[in-house]
């Protein structure tokens, strides 16, 4: 076995296991205060893509520069997305819920097919191709800056959830609802921020994603699926989870690619899930139902 190959796939999937984990955060952060399975999430992740393609493209500006736009843009969008249409079905039955979104997938990414055609674009930096050398291990600069990017903005959100008055408010919700109501939180206001915040968390995944890996209107419903399973694995709600699960995923699924040919990569990841759902069914770091 070459172990320097074993430990390439390692780097490899830790660099992916970042973005998962930006991804899954913000789905699990919707499901944790709203209760709610969001499969519109890739489709946001695949506008977010096509967000700094076309700053890219139009205006020149660098992917990882364009979160500045990116994040506040999908903040927005996910609030009036929330506002507009999942306000109304909170109360409703979850098979209403999964309709919605799922509704609301299918007209973005056909919208997305009928705006840009269904070829695949991609974003064509100068430093795409460009990479560090460490001890024998190539470490890809895209892929690393937006791991690092990914890393950042992770953090800040656990800061934001721990340290500020609104990101106490949010975890009062997801905690106790109720309860939050009782000592003045806004619940809908509460709603509004939740759904903002983890729509920008996706988008800002797209937009670093988007340097190193293709464009195209269904590309979301790639990572959609490698998203559900990081939650799942976590822990449904489990922010703390999410991220190490990202990271988990990321790696069992680049040593899948080394072992096995072509889309049996994905056959580790599908495994770890399936063992988790038998075995411990509330994730790796959720908490027993009684």
């Amino acid at each position: 076995m070459n172990y320097q190959l074993v430990f390439q796939s390692i780097i490899n999937g830790l660099l992916t296991g970042g973005i998962y984990s930006l991804m899954a955060i913000g789905l699990s952060l919707i499901f944790g205060v709203m209760k709610i399975v969001n499969f519109a999430h890739g489709a946001f992740m695949m506008l977010g893509m096509y967000f700094s393609y076309w700053l890219f493209t139009l205006f020149g500006i660098d992917p990882y520069l364009s979160l500045i736009f990116s994040i506040p843009f999908f903040m927005l969008f996910g609030i009036i997305i929330q506002k507009l249409l999942i306000n109304r079905i909170l109360s409703a039955p979850h098979s209403a819920q999964l309709l919605l979104t799922t509704g609301i997938m299918l007209f973005l990414e056909n919208t997305a097919l009928f705006i840009w055609s269904p070829d695949f674009r991609a974003v064509k930096v100068g430093y795409m191709g460009s990479s560090l050398s460490i001890g024998g291990l190539i470490i890809s600069i895209p892929q690393f800056i937006a791991f690092l990017g990914a890393t950042f903005i992770t953090l800040m959100l656990f800061t934001f959830l721990k340290k500020s008055y609104l990101g106490k408010a949010i975890r009062a919700t997801s905690i106790e609802k109720e309860g939050a109501m009782y000592v003045g939180i806004s619940i809908n206001r509460i709603y509004l921020i939740t759904f903002g915040i983890a729509t920008s968390c996706v988008g800002a995944a797209g937009s670093m994603m988007s340097p190193f890996f293709y464009i195209s209107p269904h590309v979301g419903s790639v990572f959609l699926i490698t998203a559900f399973v990081v939650v799942v694995l976590g822990g449904m709600g489990n922010l703390f989870g999410a991220l190490i699960s990202g990271l988990i995923i990321g790696v069992a699924e680049s040593i899948g690619a080394l072992f096995m040919p072509g889309s049996l990569r994905q056959v580790i990841p599908y495994l770890i899930f399936i063992l988790i759902l038998m075995y411990k069914p509330e994730g790796l770091f959720g908490k027993r139902v009684q």
